[in-house]
């Protein structure tokens, strides 16, 4: 029977034995001490290095080393561990998990003990902000190293080292080679994947560009609609409408929707958008927003997106003030704060002959029977003193409303 001997994937075999070997992190000073390592949360995203780091910081230290994965391994793996250093109390050992993020408050737990008597140095590896994912009682007892996510200048370095290994150059003219680093996303795992594949062609005439499109499909981009990352977006989105920048609002808004975001979602984020940051500076921004989440709903993909995307532009380039929002939060704080004050006589409702002996309505003014319709009541409460919760700026609408404002202000009986 012939056998067959395992290769290992090119990824793991030019994996960085020196820190100097990382490509695109500057992280080792943050380690003072190598033979005597904290435990540490890896944190960056997906083919950074963090498990090169580990494995290379391991092999310094001397000590033992067990690597884990929260996917693939389950709490039974981590006691059968802890159960084996019970044994022997003056073993420590280094023990790596990779995607930590996975373990769940009792899985992360079990840990704490062994972290506290240092019997246990932990390495977790996360592509999940670990202030989210994990415990604050383990947070506490790691230090939280972050990597950069690597750029086109550092997966070419990384495509170069593997060209030297292999000995052989990839079969690519520059614009497919830049294409297969902008297809990366910054992942040098899938690149190396995808290299390995490409390497191993018969071909005597190097790839065209629209040659690896139909090699090596677009990775999906990194996204997951519950975690950071779907903040961050949304975040960045957020302020490039706020700051009038419809370019930058449209290339987020689209890069969300090539990740999978559900495009009503953006458009909730638009009608609130135009009540909180536009308001009354342009009182056609809601109409707006409201009639591309109605036409997303009625036309779908892909002819609504192009609804939202008018839009955006629109909210983008309108006046903005946030007049409005502020008023609705320092108005609710005043009635949170004052409590159940009582309605003033004059503008009590008095529909009964009772009600109205005991006063209710009196000295109400209709505003409809003076010569500008306005009659200059007071409708605060006698307990409180007037309060200017409204204050409309100088742009758009609110320009006009300002005006109105200055001369019903002036105008209101003191």
């Amino acid at each position: 029977m012939e056998l067959f001997t395992k290769i290992a994937p090119l990824a793991d075999r030019i994996r960085p034995k020196e820190f100097d070997e990382l490509i695109g992190q500057t992280i080792t000073y943050q380690i003072a001490n190598y033979s005597n390592p904290p435990s540490l949360i890896l944190w960056g995203p997906p083919g950074s290095g963090k498990t090169s780091f580990a494995k290379i910081l391991a092999n310094k230290s001397g000590l033992r080393f067990e690597e884990t994965s929260a996917v693939m391994h389950a709490t039974a793996k981590f006691r059968s561990i802890f159960a084996e250093l019970e044994k022997n109390s003056q073993e420590r050992i280094i023990l790596l998990i990779d995607e930590i993020h996975h373990l769940n408050k009792s899985q992360q737990d079990i840990f704490l003990p062994h972290l506290e008597n240092g019997s246990v140095i932990l390495f977790g590896t996360t592509t999940e902000n670990p202030s989210f994912e994990l415990r604050p009682a383990l947070l506490s007892r790691c230090k939280v190293i972050t990597f950069n996510r690597l750029t086109l200048e550092d997966l070419d370095k990384i495509l170069v080292r593997a060209e030297e290994y292999v000995g052989k150059k990839l079969p690519l003219t520059p614009d497919a080679r830049q294409y297969l680093c902008l297809i990366s996303d910054g992942d040098s795992r899938y690149l190396l994947n995808r290299a390995e594949e490409l390497l191993a062609l018969h071909t005597t005439q190097p790839l065209t560009l629209e040659g690896l499109k139909q090699f090596s499909p677009k990775r999906a981009a990194v996204y997951d609609k519950s975690l950071e990352e779907h903040y961050n977006l949304i975040s960045a989105f957020h302020k490039s409408l706020r700051g009038s920048d419809p370019d930058a609002a449209l290339y987020w808004m689209n890069r969300m929707l090539t990740a999978g975001e559900d495009p009503l979602y953006i458009t909730r984020r638009l009608i609130r958008f135009a009540s909180e940051d536009v308001g009354l500076a342009d009182p056609e921004a809601l109409p707006q927003a409201l009639a591309a989440h109605q036409s997303y709903n009625i036309l779908g993909s892909p002819e609504g997106e192009v609804a939202i995307s008018n839009a955006v532009v629109y909210l983008a380039m309108a006046p903005k003030s946030n007049a409005g929002y502020k008023a609705y939060n320092e108005s609710r704080k005043c009635a949170e704060l004052y409590g159940s004050l009582p309605v003033p006589m004059n503008i009590r409702n008095a529909p009964t002959k009772l009600m109205k002996e005991l006063g209710y309505g009196a000295g109400y003014v209709y505003d409809h029977n003076t010569p500008n319709a306005y009659g200059g009541n007071n409708f605060f409460p006698d307990e409180l003193s007037r309060k200017k919760f409204y204050s409309p700026v100088e742009r758009g609408f609110e320009r006009e409303l300002k005006k109105r404002s200055d001369w019903l202000d002036k105008h209101r009986k003191k």
